[in-house]
């Protein structure tokens, strides 16, 4: 099967050229996973400037005060303070640093928008089993045709030592979320007055690429199972939406229904992907947005630029505290910065650009992948005259419980509307996240099962 070309143009990412034209590499580079380079494929090793510290191990263990499963994450990193403050009085002293995207928040709210900078802590973990399979995929994995779907990978991240952006791309889609999760969050379209009205979801969803007790040979081609249940407000309370999404989109497409708790009735949702536009987000967030990234790649020419240092949203605990009230950091124009908390860390740039023919309201995307998980942290999208119009902004920390590195809230900005989407809030929820409950496997992801468990 043939894949794309691609040109690199960092020094680095036109080292790592010289594997296979199919993806997986030789056992020599391989093995630089268990030295020179993290189990996820990052520099193990600090930077230059000393600011980004060498990795190792993250953080994988609870800090004093977390006993129990489902309570919110305490801090650990709670006595840091801010290294600095950017704001757009001082923005252009730290823009080899910053995002395009970035920059047009600086200057779309010039009086509000600020971030302070942290001491960089590389707190990203997995565990052994994650990277002992991602040793295993550095050598089988290959792209199938086009780069649609993925094949002989499972359990870790496909491509380690990434050659091309599809292959970068495939490492965000397919990163380590835990097996199965459950969580009850909200999430909110904010207006430019700062008005809004939670939307309030339980979702459930099994990493069926990462179970266990399963094998490159029986997974059935599916990635993972999603069920979203709304529970309020009481006009959309019983909806429910379920994908069932798959790993080779070559031979057998995404997945999906919706049950509507009026009529009482599932229905196949086969448009939900690439740009339509997700009902509760108030326009602002399309299918593909969620989870930064999601679904087919097909759509985009992927071309992977390199590797960067920026200064990304890390280890946000205040903002999931059960001490942040939705009122405090819901703010016009974006959430509260006295709530964030960002580090220098190396990113993976990958830009997709519209394929010709082909449709989709952003014609290019630039992605920014957080090097110790490959998850996009950021994201730059442009509409068809080339101007950057929507950012979208990954908080992630760690829950060192698991251990996974991963978001507690995913921001989408409209620069033009002035308007912005919030998933993942659940710091009024009575518990976050749990990740230790037993997947309860595909018989709990069909429609059926969705019928009964949407209904009011």
């Amino acid at each position: 099967m043939k894949k794309n070309n691609w040109i690199a143009t960092s020094a680095l990412a036109l080292s790592l050229a010289a594997s296979s034209a199919m993806g997986a590499v030789s056992v020599k580079e391989a093995e630089r996973l268990k030295g020179e380079l993290t189990p996820m494929g990052a520099e193990r090793a600090g930077n230059k400037t000393g600011d980004i510290p060498a990795w190792r191990g993250g953080l994988s263990l609870p800090p004093a005060g977390y006993s129990e499963v489902g309570q919110h994450h305490p801090d650990p990193f709670s006595d840091d303070q801010p290294l600095f403050v950017i704001t757009a009085a001082n923005m252009q002293q730290y823009e080899q640093f910053l995002t395009d995207g970035q920059k047009g928040l600086f200057k779309t709210y010039p009086d509000t928008f600020r971030m302070p900078i942290y001491k960089t802590r590389r707190t990203a973990a997995a565990p052994e089993w994650v990277y002992d399979n991602i040793y295993k995929n550095a050598l089988r994995a290959e792209l199938a045709e086009n780069g649609n779907g993925l094949l002989y990978a499972y359990g870790g991240i496909p491509f380690p030592i990434a050659k091309n952006g599809l292959e970068a791309i495939w490492n965000h889609i397919t990163r380590w979320r835990g097996v199965y999760l459950s969580r009850r969050s909200s999430e909110v379209a904010v207006h430019t007055d700062g008005d809004y009205s939670l939307v309030t979801v339980q979702q459930n969803v099994e990493f069926n690429y990462y179970r266990p007790d399963r094998t490159v040979d029986d997974l059935d081609n599916i990635l993972f199972y999603y069920q979203s249940l709304t529970k309020a407000p009481a006009r959309l309370a019983g909806g429910a939406v379920l994908v069932h999404e798959t790993l080779n989109q070559v031979d057998e497409a995404r997945q999906s229904w919706g049950y509507n708790a009026g009529q009482r009735r599932v229905r196949r949702a086969p448009n939900l992907a690439y740009d339509t536009p997700i009902a509760a987000a108030d326009g602002l967030r399309y299918a593909d947005d969620t989870d930064m990234y999601n679904g087919s790649p097909d759509r985009y020419n992927w071309k992977l630029v390199g590797k960067k240092e920026i200064y990304i949203p890390y280890n946000n605990y205040k903002l999931s505290s059960n001490q942040a009230k939705y009122d405090d950091v819901l703010q016009p124009g974006h959430i509260n910065p006295d709530y964030t908390r960002y580090e220098k860390h190396r990113v993976w740039v990958v830009e997709a650009t519209l394929k010709d023919g082909v449709r989709h309201v952003y014609h290019k995307r630039r992605f920014f992948l957080d090097e110790d998980t490959w998850g996009a942290v950021a994201i730059d999208q442009y509409d068809a005259a080339g101007d950057l119009w929507r950012v979208s902004l990954a908080y992630l920390k760690t829950y060192y419980e698991l251990p996974v590195t991963w978001t507690t809230l995913d921001v989408f900005h409209d620069l033009k509307a002035k308007r912005y989407h919030v998933q993942g809030m659940d710091s009024e929820e009575k518990a976050t996240i749990d990740f230790s409950q037993k997947p309860p496997g595909e018989r709990y992801f069909t429609p059926s099962e969705l019928r009964r468990r949407g209904r009011r």
